[in-house]
């Protein structure tokens, strides 16, 4: 049994789209690999694209991959290719583009490129295919892409993780419980140990702290404002999880009453806290040697 009361079986919750996203992942992480080696080719020419370039690989930084492979060496010439916002970078892209870009160099690129035009492909036919095989849970997806970090793609999985059909957990804790996400309940002669979460649904708890991290950069949100209140006295990773948590709590309260996420605001806790927060307040100046009297500004 789970910490909830969830029990401890791992499979797949009936109602979910039938196939785990993470089955299909291969490609975009090669995808990502491949890109990363592009940059480690850059950089062993000397070349310093990614420093200017946002995208090393978008519009016009394939031109000017292209170009070098292609035998062009000139920066001014390569750096002509910018599109965009990018030409505003002209001179910092005529410096980054001075290297010593070889032969041995335009080979390694090139054979990047063509794979990464295949990975592309490959891709685009898996999107295709997780729109059909999502198109009947579209309306949860949607749900919970309203969820403050939650993404598209997030949504996806999260959906073809637990599946839509809330009634298999009979709380939000049970749902935890079962993915993993709640703390451990470690007793041992009345003390309390290791909090380290149970094991659970790994994909899912991958997907919940990048969706926690996506959150935490959200301005003015409750689940940013949690993940700084928590950061300062738990640590960033702990506080990740934590919000991760929260995420999955949202989504079961969202896909039970089928409803759209309404965000409790930034001040939240400031809100929820006003007399904690006047004292620390008024703690802090007295502190710092001021006399202070509170006055209730007249409605």
């Amino acid at each position: 049994m789970g910490c909830c009361g969830a029990v401890s079986c791992r499979r797949r919750p009936s109602g979910s789209c039938g196939i785990s996203l993470a089955t299909v992942s291969g490609p975009f992480q090669a995808h990502t690999a491949e890109v990363q080696r592009i940059q480690k080719t850059l950089e062993d020419a000397g070349i310093k694209l990614d420093s200017v370039a946002a995208d090393v690989v978008g519009v016009s930084g394939r031109a000017m991959l292209a170009a070098l492979v292609a035998g062009e060496r000139d920066p001014q010439v390569l750096a002509e290719l910018a599109k965009g916002r990018l030409r505003n970078k002209l001179p910092q892209l005529r410096q980054a583009l001075r290297g010593r870009f070889g032969d041995h160099h335009a080979l390694l690129v090139r054979l990047a490129l063509g794979h990464l035009e295949h990975l592309e492909g490959t891709i685009a036919a898996l999107d295709r295919r997780v729109e059909e095989v999502i198109a009947p849970f579209a309306r949860a997806r949607d749900r919970l892409d309203t969820i403050t970090g939650v993404g598209k793609r997030a949504a996806e999985t999260i959906v073809a993780e637990i599946g839509t059909d809330m009634t298999v957990f009979p709380t939000a804790g049970h749902l935890a419980s079962w993915a993993g996400r709640c703390p451990g309940n470690n007793l041992t002669g009345g003390k309390r140990r290791s909090g380290k979460p149970t094991r659970g649904n790994r994909r899912l708890g991958e997907v919940l702290i990048e969706c926690a991290w996506a959150a935490a950069r959200s301005r003015d949100s409750y689940l940013s404002a949690q993940y700084w209140r928590l950061a300062r006295r738990i640590g960033k990773k702990k506080a990740a999880v934590a919000v991760g948590h929260s995420i999955l709590v949202i989504a079961w309260h969202l896909l039970t009453s089928d409803c759209d996420y309404q965000d409790l605001g930034g001040d939240y806790f400031v809100r929820r806290d006003t007399e904690r927060q006047r004292q620390r307040a008024v703690a802090q100046l007295q502190a710092l040697g001021y006399r202070v009297v509170l006055e209730p500004v007249a409605a």
